[in-house]
This record gives structure tokens, sequence and C-alpha cells, in this order.
């Protein structure tokens, strides 16, 4: 179901040839960035940065804001499980779809008690420029200063936020699939959040990185739902994304290989559908990620499931092998091995056509032998009905015929070569 091939010739440690090709712009504000937030002592020579978590920010729609009381100078406790571990970090926070600054007064980081609570003896006040609070700039991104903090591999981590004057439209991801808690006020000590209100979503924050030895590196998925885990089950941390972070961790030859996930629920390659299409957000999702080895796009059921005919089918699917040809190349010249998955089936789903079934056949066909990506991992031939091939196998789905659930979900996770992952 898997093979395996290799770039010859290539080195990881070299500087990202997606850094030359940045807009004045963006590097201007990288040179912004730099000034406002200098590094710090924990940037020493002993290993490389590497990202161990991340979410893909996107525009939060008005029916996934923060519910009461809200952001501005309210509470906010969001949990999110590490893959790879180290023994320093930095925290990225994003404000970049809103119109207006966000402050955020005080933030801290602690290892999670479970639900609302942290462990007291882990908390820790993170800095920015050496200073307790920062505000955000519309459309900007900020990390924290690099700071001493020990984090084992697969922990789950808090960060509290005590936020002054908030934006009236958010940056966040809706599909966190992990509970947030909220409490007026300054309550960023509180131990337990006990009282306050809730919400399955992400806000603000986008990325944690981790020093760690040179040898280290992670792999990115750019994905939509299946990706980002609807039908996983809420803090329990299953999507087949985390399945694989899991196995990676826990296998010697891959112990120190981070897992990011980049999906979006609703999002498409070519065109803006829920969130930046692929396409427009790949440099910042992919490319813009620190210590980038391996790339697994899952990506396409949205672009075929809204086409109307059968000539839209058969343009969309040329539209997408010509993006997904441009991402393999794109990450390519950044060293980056490309893994290509191939569709899943949606038989019997909402977005079942004959045309849309015609072209998700010929996207996989020439996933599996166009020999552009490094290896294909065939989701398809692993998830669907011997008896009819068109649709998932019924006790991995989640009624909907096109979302796996749980079982479906580990099956995917534990079905990846974990060899992929050697170099």
């Amino acid at each position: 179901m898997f093979q395996k091939s290799r770039l010859p010739g290539k080195s990881f440690f070299g500087v990202p040839a997606w850094f030359y090709r940045r807009t004045l712009t963006v590097i201007t504000l990288g040179v912004v960035i730099l000034f406002l937030f200098p590094l710090y002592s924990c940037d020493d020579d002993t290993g490389i940065w590497v990202g161990t978590w991340s979410t893909a920010p996107q525009l939060v729609e008005p029916h996934n804001m923060p519910p009461e009381p809200g952001l501005a100078h309210n509470s906010v406790r969001q949990v999110v499980r590490l893959s790879a571990g180290g023994d320093s970090l930095r925290v990225r926070f994003s404000n970049e779809f809103s119109t207006s600054h966000v402050e955020m007064k005080k933030v801290q980081i602690a290892v999670s008690a479970g639900g609302r609570a942290v462990d007291p003896s882990t908390v820790r006040d993170l800095k920015f420029n050496n200073r307790p609070g920062v505000t955000m700039a519309p459309g900007s991104v900020i990390s924290s200063d690099p700071m001493a903090f020990k984090a084992e591999p697969l922990t789950e981590l808090a960060i509290t936020t005590f936020f002054g004057a908030a934006s009236p439209d958010v940056t966040g991801h809706p599909g966190s699939r992990t509970t947030s808690y909220f409490l007026p006020g300054d309550r960023i000590s509180s131990v337990d959040f006990e009282g306050g209100s809730m919400a399955d979503r992400w806000y603000v924050i986008s990325g944690i990185d981790v020093k760690v030895p040179a040898t280290a590196g992670s792999v990115v998925i750019i994905g939509n739902s299946i990706t980002d885990g609807r039908g996983s089950g809420t803090n329990r941390q299953n999507r087949w994304t985390d399945i694989l972070a899991e196995r990676l961790i826990n296998s010697p030859s891959t112990r120190q290989t981070a897992v990011l996930n980049q999906g979006i629920g609703g999002n498409c390659v070519l065109r803006e559908c829920l969130g930046p299409s692929a396409l427009e957000r790949f440099d910042r999702d992919v490319l813009g990620q620190h210590g980038v080895r391996w790339l697994i796009i899952l990506h396409g059921v949205n672009d075929i499931g809204q086409t109307r005919t059968k000539e839209e089918a058969n343009q969309v699917t040329e539209e997408l092998i010509a993006a997904y040809e441009r991402m393999i190349d794109d990450a390519h010249a950044s060293e980056i091995l490309v893994y290509g998955a191939t569709i899943l089936p949606f038989g019997n789903s909402f977005y079942y056509t004959e045309p849309r079934e015609a072209a998700r056949q010929t996207l996989n066909e020439w996933i599996r032998s166009s020999e552009r990506f490094d290896a294909v991992i065939d989701f398809d031939e692993l998830m669907r009905d011997p008896g009819d091939p068109t649709v998932l196998l019924s006790e991995f789905h989640t009624g909907d015929f096109l979302h796996p659930n749980e079982e479906g979900y580990k099956k995917m996770g534990d079905a990846v070569d974990l060899k992929l992952f050697v170099l």
C-alpha cells in the first residue's frame, strides 16, 4: 500500500529556499518582528527549533466566536497536546485575520492537570521582549521569548491568557476538538477554572516550538476536516495525526519526530472555502514552520465535492493536479520530502455524484502513478469497502459516509509506515 523513495543529495540543514522568495512586505515584517522580539539565551548552538504543536489560523465565523464573557479583559485557558518534547520552548500567537489590536497582558503556561486545571508546580510566565505582556497589531504574528521548560513528549500543556483589549473579529481555529475555559477578569493564576464558560475552540494561539537535537524534525500534514479531526473524540486527542504522533514518539527510530496538524475543516485547495486555500496558506502552514523535513498532503475532497457538472469536475481535477505539483516543487525546493495521500471514498454522502466520483478516481490514480510524490499513503485502499469501493467501510465512519469515526482515525494513524520518517 505504501511506496517509498528518496530525494538524492538533499541536506536538511541549509537555509530554506522559501526564505528567499518572500516579498518585500513579508521581509519588512520579519525585520520588525526581529527588532521587537529578539532571540534570547535559549537560542544557542546546542540544538534547533522544531514545531511540536500547531494549528492553522483562520477568521473565526460568527457562530464560533468566544462565549461570554468573551476575550476582552477576561482570562482564557486553552489546552494543547505537544508531540515531541524539549528542554526549552516558545509559543506563537496570531492576530492575522483581525482588524483591531489584541492586548495580552499576561500569559502563563503549565502542564495540564486534566480539563480546566493545571499543575501549579509547573506554572511559568511567558515573556515578550522580556516583558509580561504584548499588544498584537492587526494582521501580525508574534512569538514569546524562548524559555527553559522541560516538556515531555505528548504532554498536554495549558496556555492561560489574561487579555486586555480584544478585536471584535477574532483569529482562531474553531475545529480544536479540545475544550477551552473562560473566566471574567484577571484569573490567570487560578489553578482551576471552575465555574467558567467553555467552548471547543482555540483563539489566538497558533504554534509551539521546542529546542531539540539537530537530528530531530517535524512532519506537517495539510488538509481539511479529515485531518482537522471531525469525528474524533473531544479532548481525546485521537485524530489520525495524533495516532501517528504517538507511534512516532514511541518508536526508537522516530522518537524525535514531531507532528504538525495544519488541517482546516471545510477547507479547499484551490480557492477560499473555510479559511484560506491550501495554496494561499502553504508558505505559512508548511514552509514557514520550523524544522520541517516531511509533508503529507491529504486534501482536495471539498474542491471535488462542490463541483456541479462533469465538465467542472474534470477541470477541477486538472487544477488539483497542477496545485499538487506546485506544492511538491515548493516543498522540494525547501528540501522537504512530500508524501501524497489518496482521497477517501465518499459514496452515499451528500458529496456523491458519478462525475465527482470519477474525478476522485482520476486524482487518486495520478497520486499513485505519477511518481511525483516521494511516497504514497493509500488511505483510499485502506478505508474503502471491498464490496463497494466507492464507500467507506461502515464500521469506520461517523454515519455521514464522509468523515471517519474514532476507530477509523485509529486505523488511518496505525497504517502509516514509520519508515517514511527515518532519515
